[in-house]
C-alpha cells in the first residue's frame, strides 16, 4: 500500500514537472531571480529606517577594513588593494580638506579618464561628504562649459591627459571655482592636486562628513543626452547608487569574480554597475583605460577575467576580429550590458564559447530596469506580475508621424497589445521616483507624461519604444525624439543642429539617425536648408562639427533640401527623413559623406555609398 502510494506520488510529481517545464518554462529563473530582488529590497527598506544608510562608501570601507590586502582594482599590471585605495582616496580628501573651501555638501566636476586615480577622487570627495559630477571626457568648448555649470560646482578635479581641454575654458570659468589637476606640472590657473597628495595625511576622514541618514541625498551627477538639446546633469541620489551597485550580483555574480570594466567610468553603466557592483560584491575589477579590440581576450587570459561589462557596439568589434586559435580557452563565464543585436549575440556564443550573457534595459535617470536573467538571445529583460509591483510600467501607442502618444477622446492613453511596439513609460510615486536633472526644471518636466490613464498620474517617458512577446520577452524596437545612439554614446540632435546652425550660410539644420547594415544604433544625417542666395561650404561645415563636437556626434552624411516639412506639433518631420537613410539612388536631393582624410564632406555617389555598405569604407 505504502510502495503504491509513494509510486503514484512520484509520478504525480513527474507530471507536475513536465506541466511546468510545458507551460511555465521559466518559472525557477524567475523565482530565483525574484528571490535576489525581494532580498535585496527587504535590505533597502531596513536601511532606510537605520539612523544611518548603509552607502555604497560605507561598504567599501567595510571591505577595506575585511579585506585589505584583497586586490580591488588592476590596471595596466599594476594592483591596487582595498587597503591602496581606501589609503589614497583618504590622501584626496585630506588634500582638498587642506587646501580648498571644499565643505560637505558641495559639488565637484570630475574630468578624468578610466585609471584609478578616478576612483581615489570619487571616493575621496565622497568621504568628504561632497557630491561629484562626472564629466563625459569626448564634450569639450561650449557643451563642457554647459556641462560645469548646470550642475554649480565648487570646483573641478582634471586627469593629466584631459589638461588641455580645461585651458580651453579656464577664462570663461567663475572667479570662486577652483581647478584641480592630477598632473606635477599644470597650467597657469590651475592648480596641482598630485603635488598635494604627497604631503597629505593617509589617516580615516571622520565618518562626521560622509554619514548620512537620506537616501534620497544628492551622491553623482551623470550627463546624459535625454531626448533633447545639450547633456543633462541626471541627479543620481544614494538610493539609485546603491540600486546601480546590486546589478551584478542579481545576474550572479559573486565576490570570487574578476570583472573587466573597459566602458567609460562617467557613464552610469561603468561606474555604477561596474565600480559600484564590484564594491557591492567586494569582487575585483581589471579597469582598462579604453576598449581594445585586439586586446580583449589576452587580457582576459592574462588577468583571468570572470566577468565582463558591455555594449553591443563592444561584442559586434569582437566578432569583426580576425579568428585565431584557443578563442574559447578563457575563464569567462558572464557578460553584462546592453544593447546588443541578436544576429551578433548568436555570432559571439558561437566563436567565443559558453559565455551566459545578460543583457539589461535601465536608462541613466529612469525609474524602471528589466534584466534578462534567463539568457534569452534578443531579450533586453522579462516581466512579470511580480516584476510589475516592483517596477510599475506600461508601453503605450505613440503617433510616430506627429511624435507624440496617441489619446483617445477622453484624453486618455492606452496600451499596446502584445508583440506591438510601444513606447515604454513607467509609473513615477514614492517607490520609484523620478529625481530629474539638476538646473532647469524645464528638463525634468518634459521628461513627464501626465493624466495618462486617470487624472493626476504621473509617468516617465523614456524615449524608447519597447515591444513585449507572449511570453512576457521585452525587445528594444527603437529610440524616439531627437537623440539617437552611436558608438555607444546619446546623440542629442538639437545640440548638433546648433552648432551647424551657427555657420552663416545655413538656414536650417535638421539633424537624425540613420541605420547603416551591420553596425549597431544610427549614424547622423543633417538635412539642410541654404540662406537665399547663399553657397554651401562644405570645408567650413566639416571644420565647425569637428571643432565643436565629438567625434561620434558628427554627421557621417549630408542633405541638401529646399525646403523641410513640419509635424502637427510644429517640430522638424525626421519620421520620413530616417527612413529614406542615405541612398543616393533613392533619394534626389544632394547628398555628402564626411572624409576624414579631405577634411570635408564629399559628394556621396552611388559608388562610394556601394563601399559604405561593403564595409569598405568603415564609419
Amino acid at each position: 500500500m505504502l510502495l503504491s502510494w509513494l509510486a503514484g506520488l512520484g509520478t504525480a510529481m513527474v507530471f507536475l514537472h513536465f506541466l511546468q517545464k510545458l507551460l511555465f518554462p521559466y518559472f525557477w529563473a524567475d523565482f530565483w531571480h525574484l528571490l535576489k530582488v525581494v532580498r535585496y529590497g527587504i535590505r533597502l527598506a531596513m536601511c532606510s529606517r537605520r539612523e544611518e544608510v548603509v552607502t555604497v562608501l560605507e561598504r567599501f570601507l567595510s571591505h577595506a577594513k575585511q579585506q585589505p590586502q584583497k586586490p580591488f582594482i588592476i590596471y595596466e599590471g599594476d594592483i591596487y588593494t582595498y587597503r591602496d585605495v581606501d589609503l589614497r582616496s583618504n590622501r584626496v580628501a585630506h588634500a582638498l580638506l587642506t587646501h580648498s573651501a571644499l565643505k560637505r555638501g558641495d559639488t565637484v566636476a570630475l574630468l578624468m579618464s578610466n585609471e584609478p586615480d578616478f576612483v581615489h577622487v570619487w571616493l575621496g570627495l565622497a568621504k568628504l561628504g561632497c557630491a561629484v559630477a562626472l564629466l563625459n571626457t569626448n564634450v569639450r568648448a561650449n557643451a563642457l562649459l554647459h556641462c560645469i555649470r548646470s550642475c554649480k560646482p565648487r570646483a573641478l578635479v582634471a586627469g593629466a591627459d584631459l589638461l588641455g581641454t580645461i585651458e580651453e575654458i579656464l577664462p570663461n570659468l567663475p572667479e570662486d571655482f577652483s581647478v584641480w589637476g592630477m598632473k606635477d606640472s599644470v597650467p597657469q590657473g590651475v592648480i596641482s592636486l598630485k603635488d598635494k597628495l604627497s604631503t597629505a595625511s593617509e589617516e580615516p576622514v571622520p565618518r562626521s562628513y560622509h554619514t548620512t541618514s537620506n537616501l534620497k541625498s544628492v551622491h553623482l551627477y551623470i550627463f546624459t543626452s535625454g531626448t533633447t538639446g545639450l547633456p543633462k546633469a541626471a541627479v543620481i541620489t544614494q538610493l539609485q547608487t546603491l540600486k546601480g551597485s546590486v546589478g551584478l550580483c542579481a545576474f550572479g555574480c559573486t565576490s570570487d569574480d574578476i570583472i573587466y570594466i573597459t566602458l567609460p567610468l562617467y557613464h552610469s553603466s561603468g561606474s555604477l554597475l561596474g565600480i559600484g557592483g564590484c564594491i557591492e560584491l567586494g569582487a575585483t575589477c581589471v579597469l582598462k583605460r579604453k576598449f581594445s579590440a585586439s586586446q580583449f581576450w589576452d587580457d582576459c587570459t592574462k588577468y583571468n577575467v570572470t566577468v565582463f561589462q558591455y555594449i553591443g557596439e563592444l561584442c559586434r568589434y569582437l566578432c569583426k576580429q580576425p579568428k585565431r586559435e584557443g578563442e574559447k580557452d578563457h575563464q569567462v563565464r558572464l557578460a553584462v550590458g546592453n544593447g546588443l543585436r541578436s544576429d551578433v549575440w548568436k555570432q559571439f556564443l558561437d566563436r567565443f564559447g559558453n559565455i551566459k550573457i545578460c543583457e539589461l534595459y535601465e536608462a541613466t535617470e529612469g525609474n524602471v530596469c528589466f534584466m534578462n536573467h534567463t539568457g534569452k538571445i534578443g531579450s533586453v529583460g522579462r516581466t512579470n506580475f511580480f516584476h510589475k509591483l516592483f517596477f510599475p510600467f506600461d508601453l503605450i501607442k505613440y503617433d510616430f508621424q506627429r511624435d507624440e502618444p496617441i489619446r483617445n477622446e477622453q484624453g486618455w492613453c492606452s496600451c499596446v497589445k502584445k508583440g506591438e511596439p510601444g513606447l515604454l513609460i513607467s509609473q513615477v510615486n514614492a517607490r520609484n521616483p523620478f529625481f530629474g536633472y539638476a538646473g532647469n526644471k524645464k528638463h525634468t518636466e518634459r521628461k513627464l507624461l501626465c493624466d495618462v490613464f486617470r487624472k493626476g498620474d504621473v509617468y516617465f517617458n523614456t524615449g524608447d519604444v519597447l515591444v513585449q512577446d507572449e511570453e512576457n520577452f521585452l525587445y528594444f524596437w527603437d529610440r524616439l525624439g531627437d537623440t539617437f545612439r552611436w558608438k555607444g554614446e546619446n546623440v542629442a540632435t538639437t545640440e548638433v543642429a546648433d552648432v551647424i546652425g551657427i555657420l552663416d550660410f545655413i538656414q536650417e539644420a535638421n539633424v537624425y539617425g540613420v541605420a547603416v547594415p551591420d553596425y549597431e544604433g544610427k549614424t547622423g544625417m543633417a538635412s539642410i536648408i541654404l540662406k537665399p542666395n547663399k553657397c554651401l561650404d562644405l570645408e567650413k561645415v566639416y571644420i565647425q562639427v569637428v571643432t565643436f563636437l565629438p567625434a561620434y556626434a558628427c554627421p557621417r552624411f549630408l542633405r541638401i533640401q529646399e525646403k523641410m516639412e513640419i509635424t502637427g506639433t510644429y517640430k522638424l518631420q525626421k519620421f520620413q527623413l530616417v527612413e529614406e537613410g542615405f541612398n543616393p539612388s533613392g533619394i534626389s536631393d544632394p547628398l555628402y559623406f564626411m572624409d576624414n582624410l579631405k577634411k570635408s564632406y564629399v559628394p556621396l555617389t552611388k559608388e562610394l555609398y556601394d563601399q559604405i555598405i561593403l564595409k569598405e569604407i568603415r564609419l
